[in-house]
């Protein structure tokens, strides 16, 4: 193609987007907000669906290319080789394009809701795509539903800030992104509700199920037209739920719990080890990579998602597990399998940290599932091979262990229960689920109050949780209500000064201020004493500030966080207190300014 030919494109591309985007100006005035909401909610399915679809076709285009080099140049260990090339082309991307820094994590999508007004960075819309392709495209172990959320959100922030929507609605059409994200993803448009209602939003009314709802739908539908089964994760269930198995049931949600926590601490660990690590980021990426290479060589099924081996999981083909693998000659041996996929399954861990922590992109979304799927496969295969139970269905069990981690780590039982209901086709295995997800969940919740992805976020009051009155105290700042245009007192005046002062003020309390700013005391109209030696003439002119200021009942620091103030008003049972930098007097903080500003905020709180 020459270069007109593409220069032609470009400017027709162009041109075709400037006329939708006029277009849906037109309709934004022609429709009530609450229609123009639902029409966007559409659009912006659409354009997380066709992201989804790029991603992942793109991915899997990058893998497919790098296999057919090595059937062609007939590479020895190229599962191993592969994941170090896409590492370090993840941290040239990110270096020389983009500004040497990406986000990862669905915790920045959080972080936006409550700290940013729902506003994501419009290089958000391509850099998860770019990265994460060639991350997990060529095998880093790690997922790519993350990219996809954020992706997804920024598409929904940005489009409510092209067309200049209020916080509210930019926060729902961010949810709608996820949502839809999600939903196209796995073909399972309730999950994507519900990922982004338990997940996303701490506070939602009914009324704002219907948009994201349809943003879901929209990207499920779209995603089926264009995406085959082998890209999307599905599974045929054919067993019936027995209901003699409960009792296993209820063990596989215990372990699930347990191994959610195992799972959030190790890679919490293994996070902070390459932050830790005084090394370039290549250096950093290499020798992440390497360790990376020789875990997947050892177990190839830590190779990329991981998607096949719980298809080969579920669909009774174990023994496939061992192939390519040092092992492999034991396929036949039960006990060696099982021994192979609980090593696996301890270790994917360590691989998903290894990718992220060493540069590459992506997610714990998929290796949630991943170590689920494993750990059901376990129990049921342990529990077969004991002959101590009725015998358990493999299948069934290594489903329903997707659901029990993914609950226990992102604490999202509900999203986890309809996720691998939808993705079976069925719901034959609801009991079980809501079983497993629900035991799981009260596990991680009483060790790990906050979910895997946020806990670090969480623990400095940087996003919203299930606390509705914390979420708007850790919004809000001190700086935004000191009061700085006090009217001071000199430690030399006299009351006889204070009057004069008293006089243009509509204020009770005056500080008492030094050369240097210190406060030497407050002086409160509000004392009776004071009020009483004001109206005396001989007492105002010969009574000095020294003799009628008073300590303060507390200070505040110009750093504290609003928890810590109000406890201080609590405490004294005062309405002012003044705010200190370091030494230095800076002004007031009035208690009824912050329960004004909360009472606004509770209302702004619920997206509608």
């Amino acid at each position: 193609m020459s270069a007109q030919k593409k220069k032609s494109i470009i400017q027709f591309l162009g041109k075709s987007f400037k006329k939708l985007e006029r277009f849906v100006f037109i309709l934004k005035s022609l429709l009530t907000p609450r229609q123009f909401i639902y029409f966007s909610c559409v659009l912006v399915g659409i354009s997380s669906a066709l992201a989804v679809i790029i991603l992942k076709a793109f991915a899997h285009l990058v893998y497919n290319f790098a296999q057919y080099l090595n059937n062609l140049l007939h590479l020895p260990y190229s599962n191993s080789i592969l994941p170090i090339i896409g590492i370090l082309v993840t941290v040239i991307i990110v270096k020389k394009l983009l500004d040497g820094s990406i986000q990862k994590g669905t915790s920045h999508i959080m972080y936006a809701v409550a700290k940013k007004g729902s506003i994501m960075p419009i290089k958000q819309m391509y850099s998860q795509i770019l990265t994460s392709s060639f991350t997990v495209g060529l095998g880093g172990s790690a997922g790519l539903e993350s990219p996809i959320t954020i992706t997804g959100a920024a598409f929904g922030s940005n489009y409510a800030q092209n067309y200049r929507l209020t916080y509210k609605d930019r926060s729902l059409l961010l949810a709608c992104g996820v949502a839809s994200g999600i939903a196209a993803a796995f073909n399972a448009p309730i999950a994507g509700v519900l990922f982004a209602i338990e997940v996303v939003l701490a506070e939602i009314s009914i009324t704002a199920f219907i948009p994201i709802m349809i943003s879901a739908a929209t990207g499920a539908l779209v995603s089926t037209i264009i995406l085959n089964e082998d890209i999307l994760l599905v599974f045929k269930q054919g067993e019936a739920f027995d209901y003699h198995n409960i009792p296993q049931y209820i063990i596989l949600g215990l372990l699930s719990g347990f191994m959610s926590i195992y799972y959030s601490r190790i890679f919490r660990k293994v996070e902070h080890h390459f932050s830790n690590l005084k090394m370039g980021q290549y250096r950093r990426a290499l020798y992440g990579a390497a360790l990376l290479a020789g875990l997947i060589f050892l177990f190839p099924s830590l190779f990329g998602e991981g998607y096949e081996s719980i298809k080969t999981l579920a669909n009774a083909n174990p023994s496939k597990i061992l192939e390519n693998t040092l092992l492999s000659d034991y396929k036949s041996n039960s006990w060696i399998l099982l021994f192979f996929v609980g090593i696996t399954m301890m270790i994917k861990v360590y691989a998903t940290g290894l990718t992220l922590g060493s540069g590459g992109n992506g997610g714990n979304f998929a290796p949630s599932l991943f170590v689920g799927s494993y750990l059901g496969f376990c129990i049921a295969q342990l529990s077969n091979l004991l002959g101590i139970t009725k015998h358990l269905s493999v299948s069934n069990f290594t489903l329903v262990g997707m659901a029990g981690v993914l609950s226990g780590l992102f604490h999202a039982p509900l999203t986890a229960i309809f996720l691998i209901a939808e993705i079976t086709s069925g719901y034959n295995l609801m009991v079980p689920l809501m079983i497993v997800s629900s035991v799981s969940f009260a596990i991680s919740k009483r060790f790990e109050p906050y979910s895997f992805d946020i806990k670090h976020l969480a623990d400095k009051g940087e996003v919203f949780t299930n606390d509705k009155d914390k979420n708007i105290l850790t919004s809000l700042h001190i700086s935004n209500f000191i009061l700085t245009n006090y009217k001071a007192i000199s430690e030399s005046n006299s009351l006889e000064n204070l009057v004069e002062v008293i006089k243009y003020s509509d204020e009770t309390i005056f500080p008492v201020l030094n050369e240097k700013k210190e406060l030497l005391g407050l002086i409160n109209l509000d004392d009776t004493k004071i009020r009483t030696l004001i109206f005396s003439a001989f007492k105002v002119k010969y009574t000095s500030t020294h003799e009628i200021m008073q300590a303060p009942k507390e200070i505040i620091m110009h750093n504290e966080s609003i928890e810590c103030v109000l406890d201080k008003f609590e405490r004294t049972d005062t309405t002012i207190l003044p705010v200190f930098k370091g030494s230095i007097f800076i002004g007031f903080v009035n208690k009824t300014m912050i329960l004004e500003k909360y009472r606004s905020q509770l209302k702004e709180m619920v997206i509608e």
